[in-house]
């Protein structure tokens, strides 16, 4: 028997973008993966953003971007030379596009045609990697994508799932969890998720966290706020389901002086800046649009708590477990967030950090005047802590190796 527990072999990876800023639960799992000695492939849908190219050189040098036309001729090269397997490849496609297993609209299902053949160009590339395994983020395109190039090599894959391609973007989800060699499910709510849809896979559905690297957040003390206005951070895309409008009002409620300062960027923006204007706290709420990571972790040094009011949105859609919240919690940040039942796993309400209502900004507002000096930093000791305990990236690498071997 081959002692694959006790060895690596080549991997890859594939997601929408890599690297994406926003997606950095990504990147962070390929590179700890390499510095254990996991040869590990790095493929993408679409071209990264080409101003990350300096900054991440050793995850873009040797990637290989699917959906171009320059690669049709390598994908014909691949049907060419491998016709039994291009056809066993379609012929799935072609039986998943008929008998999805679930509700799926004609357009998703004639996608699934076209992700089959990026698979089997990307089966071509990772042929000459000899990639034994391949794991997918995101559970629609990617996944669906990295299925049919698994397929088409013979080779085990894997995926792990978020928040909107589970809900607004759910495509084969049934198909992929019968299918996956298994699946990491960054909450205990997601595995729960997944054993409703196909119970009998359950036993492959293991909990992996999108893990942080604790020891880069150096915890710090908590600084008196009594005698002057309590500084609030939020970093959230800027969406309906992230809830910021809820943090404006609450802003605008409070009984005590604050200040919000508001890093990121979306559809919602302009109706944001709206609402504080209309409620008269734009003096008290910075927009910064979207800022680079460093700046994230700058922001945070100067900052008394950190809030993220989501919800579901109006569409069903709604967070996993942010990565940025871990990241707060790391470097000693309290943090107040909207209470969903996947954030429940991460914040102990009252013990490792503050849940609300959704979408209840009297509550916001409340939460805000009871967080004295004390307070903060009993919640900053409590988070920290657990962050170190179950969404350290090293704790969840070893889960993830484990299963990749086996």
């Amino acid at each position: 028997m081959d002692p694959v527990s006790t060895t690596t072999r080549p991997i890859a990876y594939l997601a929408t973008a890599i690297p994406s800023l926003s997606e950095t639960f990504v990147y962070r799992e390929i590179r700890k993966l390499r510095d254990l000695g996991w040869p590990v492939t790095v493929a993408s849908l679409y071209p990264y953003d080409a101003a990350l190219e300096k900054d991440f050189s050793d995850l873009t040098t040797g990637s290989i971007t699917i959906n171009q036309a320059k690669n049709i001729p390598l994908l014909l090269l691949e049907c060419l030379l491998h016709p039994w397997s291009t056809l066993r490849t379609l012929l799935g496609a072609a039986k998943d596009a008929l008998v999805p297993g679930e509700p799926m609209s004609t357009l998703q299902r004639a996608k699934l045609i076209f992700q089959a053949l990026s698979g089997i160009y990307l089966a071509g590339r990772l042929r000459k990697a000899q990639v034994r395994h391949l794991h997918c983020h995101f559970a629609h395109a990617p996944t669906s994508v990295g299925m049919y190039a698994a397929r088409q090599l013979g080779i085990p894959f894997s995926f792990t799932g978020h928040a909107n391609d589970l809900f607004q973007r759910r495509a084969l989800l049934r198909r992929k969890l019968e299918r996956a060699a298994f699946v990491a499910c960054i909450s205990r709510w997601h595995r729960q998720f997944y054993t409703a849809i196909v119970p009998e896979e359950a036993e492959r559905y293991q909990v992996v966290r999108c893990g942080i690297d604790v020891d880069a957040w150096t915890p710090r003390a908590v600084s008196p706020a009594a005698d002057r206005p309590l500084r609030l951070l939020s970093v959230a895309r800027l969406v309906e389901k992230k809830g910021i409008d809820t943090l404006v009002r609450a802003v605008a409620a409070a009984g005590r002086e604050v200040e919000a300062t508001i890093a990121g960027d979306g559809p919602e923006r302009e109706r944001l800046h709206a609402l504080a204007q209309e409620l008269g706290c734009s003096e008290r709420v910075r927009f910064l649009g979207s800022v680079p990571n460093e700046r994230v972790r700058q922001l945070m040094g100067e900052t008394d708590a950190f809030v993220l009011p989501c919800r579901v949105d109006s569409q069903g859609d709604q967070d996993g477990i942010p990565v940025v919240l871990m990241e707060a919690m790391a470097c000693g940040l309290p943090v107040i967030c909207g209470d969903l039942p996947t954030i429940r796993e991460l914040i102990d309400d009252d013990d490792s950090g503050r849940l609300v209502p959704s979408g209840d900004a009297g509550a916001l507002s409340a939460c805000f005047d009871g967080l004295t000096d004390e307070a903060r930093a009993r919640l900053s000791q409590n988070g920290r802590a657990k962050v170190d305990r179950e969404f350290s990236l090293a704790v969840n690498i070893a889960i993830l190796e484990k299963l990749i071997r086996h």
